[in-house]
């Protein structure tokens, strides 16, 4: 297989996902600092509460104490280091001007802006780069790792930046234009997500995958 046929099979299977799931672009913001280390259902339950508080605007957030914050955030888990790094995000965040002013910024200059608020790394970045500032970038996370190495397309243990390299420009070569190409990841990270949360688990739900009949993983079980 190869990416983008990785990418046909699942959009077949699953269909759009529609993703990022937030009502607003900070909100994304808030939730990919949120889902850090954790299930989304767990940072579903505390950016409900940060709505209920009138909290999840950046100003409000920056102003609000550190321990009412990490109280509010408490079902994302680690919730004092994620509201200090929801609180250095705030400050840099209305520092420059809020999205308004960081949507004029070209591509590597907000990644690195984004990268050099303290709590903010990679994975974290571009979510919010491809999410909330529809910019062309692939999100590497644990889940695509999995994947893509139990395929047999990747190793697994790459650097981040590689990897991202690596999906950008293989799937680039499908479409050069550039909105296309921002559709392309949104919906591909969305679809690795599910497929990994509910069958390349830990633990392979081989039997029920769509991928089963090209994974070297399901034939080496099914050879055993």
């Amino acid at each position: 297989m190869t990416f983008y046929s990785v990418y046909k099979a699942l959009f077949e299977h699953f269909g759009s996902q529609h993703w990022w799931p937030a009502d607003t672009p900070f909100e994304v913001m808030v939730g990919a600092v949120l889902t850090q280390n954790t299930a989304w259902t767990n940072v579903e339950k505390a950016i409900a509460n940060l709505k209920e508080n009138d909290v999840l605007q950046a100003a409000a957030m920056a102003r609000t104490p550190s321990e009412e914050l990490a109280r509010l955030i408490r079902p994302a888990g680690y919730f004092n280091v994620k509201a200090k790094r929801l609180k250095n995000f705030c400050q840099w965040y209305l520092a420059q001007g809020e999205k308004q002013s960081l949507a004029q910024w070209r591509d590597h200059e907000l990644r690195e802006g984004l990268l050099s608020v303290n709590g903010v790394g990679p994975e974290t970045a571009d979510d919010m780069l491809l999410y909330a500032f529809n910019r062309p970038v692939f999100v590497i996370d644990a889940y695509t790792r999995r994947l893509f190495s139990r395929l047999g397309l990747i190793n697994g243990d790459e650097a981040y930046e590689e990897l991202r390299r690596l999906f950008e420009q293989t799937l680039g070569e499908q479409n050069q234009d550039r909105k296309a190409q921002i559709k392309l990841f949104n919906e591909y990270h969305a679809l690795i997500v599910i497929h990994a949360k509910d069958y390349c688990r830990k633990r392979p739900q081989c039997d029920e995958c769509c991928l089963r009949s090209h994974c070297p993983q399901t034939e080496m079980k099914d050879y055993v």
